[in-house]
């Protein structure tokens, strides 16, 4: 729980700090001062949703790495470390990557990918999923995450979270400022924001916020199927990922922080919400695949 609320909190705190930096150089009330100006609003959104998550981006694999207890393998100090690097960098070859950081973290089955760009990323693997699978499941799950790698997933997610993020922003401002005229029609002052700005952009960012989450969790189980098939091209077989997935299922997979999770081999809570498909659609998709 600890790992997954610092990731939220990063989240939110850049969010949050954009907001109050906007707010103290009045753009909330220049934009509803005078009548609303779509365009300063939407530059207002574009601003506000894409920097939250371009920073979240850059800072990636720094917050991973110190969330996650991640301990990278500069030199490995035995055959299994040295097994991992060599085939990460034979995917990462294959793929057409450069060698990305490869690390381990204390946990339950999981890893995953992440990184600002495909070649400067970071994979990682707990050491639940490397005591509970054989190593040819291990080579799969690794093939899927520099599926994700080279298939620029981290990039594609943080684009449609913007794009979402801009959505909630200008829509929730947009709709609150309609209220709040309503509620303030025949008032002549000109004091700015009214309450009904206030309290209506303040639930709708919550409203629109989880309908986003839902659109970029249905985006993510899609990146998922094609990491999956990711993984099957470039070990040159579909069973080694259908048989790591089938132990997946068996087994009680590690959570991670919620700008991670689409990147992982698993997770996600809930159908609407969950990052990641169900294993038996995935092993469907891949069975498909093979015939």
């Amino acid at each position: 729980m600890k790992r997954i609320a610092l990731f939220l909190l990063t989240n939110i705190a850049v969010v949050a700090v954009l907001g109050i930096v906007a707010s103290l150089l009045g753009v909330n009330r220049y934009l509803t001062a005078n009548g609303l100006d779509m365009t300063s609003l939407l530059g207002f959104a574009l601003v506000m949703g894409f920097g939250g998550s371009i920073i979240s981006l850059l800072l990636s694999k720094t917050i991973a790495k110190a969330s996650m207890g991640v301990q990278l393998i500069s030199a490995p100090r035995n055959a299994d470390e040295a097994w991992i690097v060599e085939t990460v960098r034979e995917l990462a070859d294959k793929a057409g990557v450069q060698m990305p950081e490869v690390g381990i973290y204390e946990g339950p089955a999981n890893a995953f990918a992440t990184g600002a760009f495909k070649n400067s990323a970071l994979v990682a693997v707990s050491t639940g999923l490397l005591s509970g699978m054989t190593r040819e499941e291990v080579r799969a799950v690794l093939g899927h995450e520099i599926a994700h790698v080279a298939n620029g997933d981290m990039v594609t997610m943080t684009l449609i979270q913007g794009v979402m993020n801009t959505f909630v922003v200008f829509a929730s401002r947009a709709i609150g400022y309609l209220v709040d005229s309503f509620l303030r029609r025949g008032d002549s002052r000109d004091s700015g924001p009214g309450i009904g700005y206030i309290v209506t952009t303040l639930v709708l960012d919550v409203v629109f916020g989880f309908l986003a989450a839902i659109i970029v969790a249905w985006f993510s189980r899609h990146r998922e199927f094609r990491a999956d098939a990711g993984s099957a091209q470039l070990l040159g077989q579909t069973q080694p990922m259908i048989n790591a997935l089938y132990r997946l299922g068996g087994m009680r997979p590690g959570e991670l922080p919620k700008s991670m999770q689409a990147m992982g081999i698993t997770g996600g809570i809930g159908a609407l919400f969950s990052s990641h498909p169900p294993i038996e659609q995935r092993v469907a998709a891949l069975q498909a695949l093979r015939g």
